[in-house]
């Protein structure tokens, strides 16, 4: 499938993350139905199915590397995907987003050389400080924990995103790579229990998350791999502790205090500022 629109990166990983967090909402009204497991199979399993019939990429053409690298890449997403239902069915979304964000932080922090690079770090890095509620009772550790692996295999995913979006084409790599992200997590979700209570409405809502959450979001993010440097990618990213914060508020009814409010700025800033100060090959 060769699409006729020509998004640049950054639009393309700001309409990913949008498409991430609305998908993130239906997600968690999901969990209380099948489970974190089963949804995130449902997700990945129909996201694969629609990327497949719509990129048929050939998997006789793979060479050695390529299918090392897309396994890897397909491991990785898969089990960030799921990690990371596990986390926000126990803590907020918002929280459970910024804490993930420790990993394109670190990917950030170590792929950083000029001293313009590092204040945008720093003011994400301030933005996910003043968003974290380091005191109160009632969090879970478990979740946070969670979050937190979940920020590593993130991490993984995009170091091994920019390096398989050079040798494979975008949408060939995204289906491959859902493949294999599959066959790692259908097994939990299967013997969670949550896969055989579903019905029509449910796989409709799969389906919906599958697209919004997956199938459009990874699709975007491979464009931008080819074009932006994995610094300025994971700063981009930055985004989504706001966005994920700005969907609690619209779908969850949770208001940002004023603390929350200037995290939400500084990661806006940081974002906008990589964006502005980045040069990136015509893709």
């Amino acid at each position: 499938m060769k699409s006729k629109i020509n998004i640049p990166p950054v639009p393309a990983v700001l309409l990913s993350i949008i498409s991430v967090q609305c998908g993130a909402a239906i997600a968690k009204g999901l969990f209380p139905q099948i489970g974190a497991a089963a949804t995130a199979s449902l997700r990945i399993g129909l996201s694969a199915l629609i990327l497949l019939l719509a990129f048929r990429p050939n998997l006789y053409q793979l060479n050695a590397k390529q299918w090392k690298y897309v396994i890897l890449y397909g491991v990785c997403l898969g089990v960030m995907n799921m990690v990371f239902y596990m986390a926000i069915a126990r803590i907020p979304i918002g929280l459970g987003v910024t804490l993930e964000f420790v990993g394109p932080l670190g990917v950030a922090i170590f792929g950083s050389k000029k001293p313009i690079d590092f204040l945008w770090v720093v003011l994400a890095a301030t933005g996910i400080i003043l968003i974290t509620p380091w005191t109160g009772t009632g969090l879970n550790l478990t979740g946070v924990l969670l979050a937190l692996l979940a920020g590593v295999f993130w991490a993984g995913y995009i170091i091994l995103g920019g390096r398989i979006s050079k040798m494979m084409k975008g949408g060939d790599a995204v289906a491959i790579g859902m493949l294999f992200a599959t066959l790692v997590i259908l097994p939990f979700g299967i013997y969670g229990g949550g896969l055989s209570t579903l019905n029509p409405k449910l796989m409709g809502l799969g389906a919906a998350l599958a697209l919004l959450s997956s199938a459009i979001p990874f699709t975007l993010e491979m464009k931008a791999f080819k074009q932006l440097p994995p610094r300025t990618f994971s700063i981009l990213m930055s985004l989504e502790p706001a966005m994920a914060s700005l969907a609690a508020l619209v779908f969850l009814q949770e208001y940002l205090s004023l603390k929350e409010c200037f995290a939400v700025a500084f990661v806006v800033i940081a974002s906008v500022g990589s964006s502005l100060t980045t040069k990136y090959s015509k893709g």
